[in-house]
């Protein structure tokens, strides 16, 4: 029969265990891209959804949107992001001698209209262009859209959703809803 642990035995191997894994820093806040993956799809988003006088897609949260997604229900689509986003890189490099992030905004949109075109990377560049829409103008609650601003921008009101009412607590006499 296995002689039983000692308490301070197991209480040293849990702080020793979680010392280790404290120990080994993530170089990114992401939970799917990797620090240099977020900022190729960043800039590549940025000229998806360029911000002017309205916010772009950097402001609403298209890239945390996208990583979340990545983790979850994107889940089966991480080899094709992967690949996708390495070629794109790639494709910058050869055609500028840089990073897509490291390139100048018109650079930038150049490439993307080079890749556009090109057979093997349309496909990827067509599925980022359908999510980058989709976190910017999708529900908060699935990570994108911050602050609810493209909503903000259409004159959207914060639609309804089936089961929950919103009411204005404003006016406390009446209790209506919103």
């Amino acid at each position: 029969m296995p002689k039983p642990m000692r308490r301070r035995t197991f209480l040293a191997a849990g702080i020793a265990g979680s010392a280790a894994a404290c120990s080994r820093r993530r170089k990114s806040s992401c939970r799917f891209f990797s620090s240099e993956e977020a900022r190729t799809v960043e800039a590549v988003c940025a000229q998806i959804i360029p911000e002017d006088q309205d916010p772009g897609a950097k402001t609403a949260g298209v890239v945390p949107f996208l990583d979340k997604q990545l983790s979850g229900f994107y889940k089966p689509l991480r080899k094709t992001y992967r690949m996708g986003i390495a070629a794109i890189d790639r494709k910058s490099v050869e055609f500028a001698g840089k990073k897509f992030a490291d390139l100048p905004a018109g650079s930038q949109l150049d490439l993307l209209k080079r890749i556009e075109k090109d057979p093997d990377l349309k496909p990827f560049f067509s599925l980022l262009i359908e999510h980058s829409m989709q976190g910017f103008y999708g529900d908060p609650r699935h990570g994108g859209n911050r602050d609810r601003v493209s909503w903000k921008m259409l004159g959207v009101p914060y639609p309804p959703v089936r089961g929950r009412l919103r009411y204005d607590f404003t006016n406390p006499a009446k209790g209506e809803k919103s």
